[in-house]
């Protein structure tokens, strides 16, 4: 029985920038809107969490799904 191994990828279908957040939804089964709405709000609420700098190194880091 073959298994398949799920890779971790920017989703090229539900982005809206980078594809990041779409990519970690389709990743843990979760919807995407809910991630971005998470990634924003700690982004605001933490002063330690520097969001814009955390998401472009994702957006160079993390491979685009093919």
């Amino acid at each position: 029985m073959a298994r398949q191994i799920k890779r971790f990828a920017r989703s090229s279908h539900n982005c809206m920038l980078g594809g990041v957040c779409g990519g970690i939804g389709e990743y843990f089964g979760i919807s995407p809107a809910v991630i971005r709405l998470s990634y924003i709000l700690i982004s605001i609420f933490s002063a330690a969490f520097p969001g814009i700098l955390v998401y472009i190194i994702a957006w160079l880091i993390i491979p685009k799904k093919v």
